[in-house]
Parts: structure tokens; sequence; C-alpha cells
């Protein structure tokens, strides 16, 4: 589906994600209350996460997705247009509900779409792509963000990006919204999805709890993203040079999500051995401390990247239609909270942590996921 893999590229090519954190500062902002903008953020996508799959459920997936980068538009367009402590805050509570409309809907629009045609096979691969695109926007928003800041500043590149966002939400428009007609003795009636009866779908499936459960704390190892930067700094890269430095870890990633279609029918077994591999590349690299062991954290990128898509695509193999953004949110709720126990770890121990953390769980991955998984031809 090229319009879901050009919403991807449009949608994660925000010129402002690069230089957001410094215009708080430039505003006049402490470290801590900079801090307190980002809890609000966390806070508010927790809460946010399951009564927004159920709205998606309820009424149109794609509209959900549309919402999502027109309310991320407006919270970008109040930064700039009144930059202080409040305007931010209010900022990160649209981007936050915005985001959470656009979490379980997407991947829900893209699979029942893929369904009706019969093709849900593709899924793995269609799913690999589209976040591969998301991974590869990364690159030209970093040269775009240095341009626009040299010409306007921050105003410049805040209006570039709340335009960005309004062509994704325009493209949003063109996705394929397919109703869910599935009947499931787990799931109450389409109309109906419920937080309890998401979490009812979960626990009364042996193969979605652990899965579930799984996809929570894979998902969460994204935010370890937020301290590449620190990383490179921290093992002597020059600040002017961070951002090639930084610039192979996206590319690994998207190749990671790009053949996680590939990966499909890997047992659990070995995806937890890939895993397993890939956070003891991040140990090497911890160990390294050099700026060359960025290049160890890319291929890290690469086998999580991976490894996520493939279990991302199996959660909704077995979730029922008529839950599917319902359930896909709960477990996206579990990752914000996870998200946040990872932040802990960081700042507890740092990276060698957090890379025991994904270890344990590369462990623990063939102990939650215990049922063999369909096999799609």
């Amino acid at each position: 589906m090229r319009t879901a893999t050009a919403w991807a590229l449009i949608a994660d090519a925000i010129p402002l994600y690069p230089l957001y954190a410094l215009l708080f500062a430039e505003t006049g902002l402490s470290a801590a209350q900079i801090s307190m903008l980002f809890a609000i953020w966390s806070a508010v996508s927790v809460l946010a996460e399951v009564p927004t799959g159920i709205l998606a459920d309820r009424f149109s997936r794609r509209w959900a997705v549309v919402a999502s980068s027109v309310l991320q538009a407006a919270g970008f367009a109040l930064w700039i247009a009144a930059p202080g402590f409040a305007a931010f805050a209010a900022g990160f509570v649209l981007w936050a509900v915005g985001g959470a409309l656009s979490s379980g809907a997407f991947e829900a629009l893209l699979y029942d779409a893929l369904a009706a045609a019969g093709a849900e096979r593709h899924f793995p691969r269609l799913l690999g792509r589209v976040g591969a695109m998301g991974l590869l926007a990364q690159v030209p928003t970093a040269l775009a963000a240095t341009a626009l800041f040299a010409v306007g500043g921050f105003t410049l590149a805040g209006w570039v990006s709340v335009g960005c966002c309004l062509v994704a939400a325009v493209l949003a428009t063109r996705l394929r919204d397919v109703r869910p007609v599935e009947a499931d003795a787990a799931a109450p009636p389409a109309e109906e999805p419920t937080v309890r009866a998401g979490a009812r779908v979960i626990a009364g499936r042996p193969e979605l709890r652990g899965l579930a459960l799984a996809l929570a704390l894979l998902w969460a190892v994204d935010g370890l993203e937020e301290y590449f930067g620190l990383l490179a700094a921290d093992w002597g890269a020059a600040t002017a040079a961070i951002p090639l430095t930084l610039l192979a870890v996206p590319l690994a990633g998207a190749a990671g999500s790009a053949l996680g279609g590939r990966a499909a029918r890997l047992s659990t077994r070995t995806l937890a051995v890939v895993l397993g591999g890939a956070a003891l590349l991040l140990a090497g690299a911890a160990v390294l401390a050099r700026p060359g062991g960025m290049a160890l954290v890319a291929a890290f990128y690469f086998g999580y990247q991976l490894v996520q898509v493939v279990m991302s695509a199996r959660l909704q193999q077995h979730v029922p239609s008529v839950m599917r953004a319902t359930v896909t949110s709960v477990a996206g709720a579990g990752s914000e909270v996870a998200t946040l126990g990872l932040y802990a770890a960081w700042a507890f121990g740092g990276l060698p942590v957090v890379t025991a953390g994904i270890l344990a769980l590369a462990l623990l991955l063939p102990l939650l996921v215990r049922r063999k998984m369909p096999r799609r031809t």
C-alpha cells in the first residue's frame, strides 16, 4: 500500500523533532521544567492509549489516523505561536493524544485492509516497509532541520513541521478503512469495544497473553533511541559530528525493519537468539566506549527492529478484527509504562543495566510466546 508508506515517511519527516528540546531551552525553561514536559507527554500517552484505540474500533480507524496528524500540527503551531511552559505543555498533550490515536489504529487499519483482499500474509512485509520508511525519514529530516534553522530559526522549522503534519493528514484520508465484521466469542459486538473487553480478549487467549506482554517490553526498548546522542557525546564524538555519527543507526534500523517481512517464518527461539545477539553487540559498544562503538549500536538496532516487526505482525494474526485497535492499544499502554521503567533503569545504571534488561527479555521471549504461531503461505 503506497499510501501507507508515504504517510509513514511524511509523518516522521518533522524538522522540529531534532530541535524541540533546544527550543525549550532557548525559551528559558530549566532542566527541571523540560523534564516535567516529558513527564506530561508520557503520562498523557499512557492515559490516552487505550481510550483512543476504542474510539478507532467504534468509529473509524482512518479518521483516527487523520486526527492524529491534525492534533500534532495543532500542538506544534501552539509551540511556535506562543512559546512558553504552558503552551509547550498543552502542545505535548495534543501530541500525546494524537500519537495514541494512530498507534493502535494504523496497524489495525493496514491488517484488515489486507485481510479483506485475502492478502494478510503480506502484512509482515508491509509493516516492515512502513517501519523502514519512518526510520529513513530521520536522515533527510536532520538535514532539513539544519537548513531551516539556519534560514529562519525555530519559527521556520516549526511552521514547516506543521505543514508536514497537515500533508500527512491529507494522505491519511486516502487510506483504505475496512470495517471489522468478524464474530468472536471473546469479543463484544463491534460497536462495543471497551478497556475491560480488550483486556479480557488478551487474558482469555493464551497465545495473546504472552505475546502482548512481550511486545509491550519490546516496544519499550525503542525508548533507548533518546539516549543515542548522549552516548555518542560521552564516547568522545564532537558535538558537530554527532548527527553524522548517529546516521548509521536509523539506516540500520530501517534495513532490519524492511527485512522483518522475510523473517516472518522464524521461530520464537530464533528471534530470541537474534535479540540476544543484538544485546551482546550493544554490550560490546558499552565496553568499547568510543565513537566507533556507534557502529555496534547500529547493528543492535538492526536486530531489534527485525524482531519487533515480526512480533508486531504476529499480534495482529491473533487479534479479533472487531477489537484490533483496542487490543493493540492495550499492548501500547503497557509499552508506555515499560518505557518509564527503561528510563529509570538508565538513570540507575546507564547502558549496562538497560542491556542486561534486553538480554533478560531475549531469554524470556520463548517462555512468553509458547504457542506455535500459524504458518502463512
